[in-house]
Parts: C-alpha cells; sequence; structure tokens
C-alpha cells in the first residue's frame, strides 16, 4: 500500500511527505481506514511501529479546526506527551491543526492559554484531572479518545484518573486503545469503554535476527568498569544504559562524566525542560549516551540506538522486552547488553522463564579498573575504588 492509498487530503498529505514518509507502516495500514470509517481499535503494538501516525492521521484527517477540542490522548509519561504532540503539528503543518501538550510539572496559566486554541489536547492524566477540576477545559464535545501506552498508564497508578477523565467525555465519541500487553486493567477499560471494538496487532517492530543478546556474570565492583570499557570500546551508533532507581541514574551520569563519556541522565525527577534537552543532545547526537529509569524511557523513539545496556537487569521478562525494544530497528543491527551481579540473579531468572528469550553468556574482557564516586555531594569526597582482584571497598581522599 502507497500513502495515496489512505486517501488523506492533499494538506494533510503535504506535511506528511515533507517528514519523509514513504510508505504505511502495518499498523498504520490496518488503523487509518477502520478509524476513517468510525470505528473503536485496541491496538497491541510496541513503540516504534508508528502507531503515533496510526491513531493521528485519520484524526488530523476527520477533525475541523478551529472547531474547538475534538480530540483527548492522554499519555504516560511528559515525554511521551510532548513527542506525540510535536508529530501531531509536523503532521498537521498544512492542515492548519493545532495540537497542544498539558502535562505537570510547568506553570497551568500558559496551558489554559493553549487550551482555548486546541484542536486536539495530549496530556497526562494527572494534569488533565487537575484542568478537569479547575473547569478550564471542557471534552463533553471530543469526537476521539486514545489512550497511547495503556499498559504503562496503569502501572503507574492512573486507573482511577482516567476512569474520572472517561466520565466528562460523551459516550457517542471514538475510542483508540494502543497497548503493548493486555494487563487486568487495560482489559477492563476495553470492555467497560470500548465499543465493539477491532483487534489489531502488529507483528515485532525488532527485528530478532538483527538483535543480539548477551550478558556478563561480574562481581559488584566490576560493573561499572566494565560498562565504561564496553561504551568507549563502541565508537559508532547511540547507547541507552538503564537503571533501576532515579539515584542511580543520577550517580552513573555523574561518574560516566568523570571518564570522559559524554552522556546525560533522565528520569522523572528532572525538570521537563531538562528531560527534553537531554533527548534533543541524544537525537542531535551531541551525546552519545542516555542513562535513564524505565518509566522515563517509556515510549521514546529515538533512531540509531544500536547498544542497550542493562545496568540493572529488569525483574520481569516484559520490562526486558520493553528495554531492548529500542535497538535493532529498521533492518539495523542493535545489541542488548546486561551486566549481571549476584543480586539481580532472581530478577535474571524471570527474564530466562521466557522460552523464546535467549540470551548468550560472554567472558568479560580485561578492562581497566576505574573509581566509582557514590557519594558525590560530600566534601571531601570519597571514592570506591573497583578491584578485579580483591573484593572489598578502597577509599581515596580526594580534596
Amino acid at each position: 500500500m502507497k500513502l495515496e492509498d489512505l486517501k488523506l487530503n492533499q494538506n494533510l498529505m503535504k506535511g506528511i511527505k515533507e517528514m519523509g514518509y514513504e510508505e504505511p507502516t502495518e499498523i498504520q495500514e490496518k488503523c487509518i481506514p477502520i478509524i476513517l470509517e468510525g470505528g473503536d481499535i485496541f491496538g497491541q503494538s510496541k513503540t516504534g511501529s508508528g502507531k503515533t501516525a496510526a491513531f493521528g492521521l485519520p484524526i488530523l484527517e476527520k477533525i475541523k479546526p478551529g472547531a474547538g477540542i475534538q480530540a483527548l490522548i492522554l499519555t504516560p509519561t511528559r515525554e511521551l506527551c510532548v513527542q506525540v504532540t510535536q508529530a501531531l503539528n509536523d503532521f498537521g503543518k498544512y492542515a492548519n491543526t493545532k495540537s497542544v501538550s498539558i502535562y505537570g510539572g510547568v506553570g497551568i496559566e500558559p496551558q489554559i492559554r493553549d487550551l482555548k486554541k486546541a484542536d486536539i489536547v495530549v496530556g497526562t492524566p494527572g494534569r488533565i484531572q487537575d484542568h478537569l477540576d479547575r473547569k478550564t477545559v471542557s471534552f463533553q464535545n471530543i469526537k476521539f479518545l486514545v489512550l497511547d501506552e495503556a499498559d504503562r498508564m496503569f502501572d503507574m497508578g492512573f486507573v482511577d484518573a482516567v476512569e474520572r477523565i472517561l466520565t466528562h467525555t460523551q459516550k457517542n465519541k471514538q475510542t483508540l486503545l494502543f497497548s503493548a500487553t493486555i494487563s487486568k486493567n487495560v482489559n477492563h477499560i476495553l470492555k467497560k469503554h470500548l465499543k465493539n471494538p477491532v483487534i489489531i496487532k502488529s507483528s515485532e517492530h525488532v527485528d530478532p535476527t538483527k538483535l543480539k543478546h548477551s550478558y556478563y556474570n561480574i562481581k559488584y565492583y566490576e560493573k561499572f568498569s566494565l560498562l565504561v570499557h564496553l561504551l568507549k570500546k563502541e565508537t559508532s551508533g547511540l547507547a541507552l544504559v538503564f537503571c533501576a532507581t532515579r539515584r542511580e541514574v543520577d550517580l552513573l551520569t555523574r561518574n560516566l562524566r568523570k571518564q570522559w563519556i559524554k552522556v546525560m541522565g533522565i528520569h522523572g525527577g528532572l525538570t521537563q525542560n531538562k528531560r527534553q534537552l537531554a533527548l534533543d543532545q541524544l537525537k542531535s547526537e551531541d551525546i552519545k549516551v542516555l542513562v535513564a529509569t524505565d518509566v522515563a524511557a517509556r515510549g521514546l523513539d529515538i533512531p540509531n540506538i544500536t547498544h542497550v545496556y542493562n545496568y540493572d537487569v529488569p525483574k520481569t521478562s516484559e520490562e526486558y522486552i520493553h528495554r531492548i525494544g529500542r535497538t535493532a530497528r529498521a533492518g539495523e543491527n542493535g545489541e542488548a547488553i546486561t551486566l549481571l551481579i549476584e543480586k539481580d540473579y532472581s530478577n535474571f531468572d524471570n527474564i530466562l522463564s521466557n522460552r523464546k528469550i535467549q540470551i548468550k553468556k560472554v567472558e568479560a574482557p580485561k578492562f581497566e579498573k576505574v573509581y566509582f564516586e557514590r557519594n558525590m555531594e560530600r566534601k571531601p569526597r570519597q571514592q570506591i575504588y573497583e578491584s578485579r582482584r580483591f573484593n572489598q571497598r578502597y577509599t581515596k581522599r580526594k580534596i
């Protein structure tokens, strides 16, 4: 199928082609005609499958610019909210449509002004609920409601918020739900709020033949040194490093900078401006490494990621699949590398219980031992010397 076969208006097609689109992806080809015909959809797809265009293009086709808010798109994170809004504004560049981002952590007054001009609102559940409570927005007349990455949204505790938001919308709207997995909460919303939905599953976006899985079984005091060695060895492409906590993201990012690695960190505790700066610098390749928590990285679609590192091992096979899904895209090769230490054995066993996941053990190469400074806020600073020979900590005063 070609883009022209979707029968979208000329102004919309002009914006699409300017963005470099040549033909629809699998999920776009399946979703767009059904949405244009007025049907509800449950799309089971992963990040990078093209789902933003799959729901965004038919919505842009069917709304009337300047006629008030006609579509509400809920996303789990601020980053995905901004990303979806940018895509919709790029698509609708010549169609005179206006999409706005509504999320927490920033002033509410500019958002109130933006809402008055919006055709499409993209927002996180918490801030959308805040606006509804303040009566600064109404969704009574929307034609479309989209729940993007619904499984992650509900995992983050937004079930009640989403239910409340749904009570502020009319019943005869189209509801489009997208989720990588079908959790209990996703199934509940699916049965309660969608009308005879068409269920669409896209095939795996990551090419398994292009993705290499490996792990290093090492001591805890070797982990940082090995990561530094691996990051410095790979000079091409971009790397995404996953940590379990915000604190670990901050500590790892600072320590990697001390090893002259171009890196930034991203997690939910940072301001929106700092998070967006990190993403922009990675996309422009001003930095080569992004350190992130699972929640912060959810939904990010960043091209040219060649390596995904599990600095902290994910707890489930589903989370592992979400992480590695950011590499080996569009026919490119990718590597998923796990740094396994003793405390993560249980999590790693959970991952391997999924028989579809095959991870090869690799012997650690020789690498230089470097300092990991854990108490970076204190003076005099303490540094932990990582020794492959001795399983103990050495401290060194630094003035």
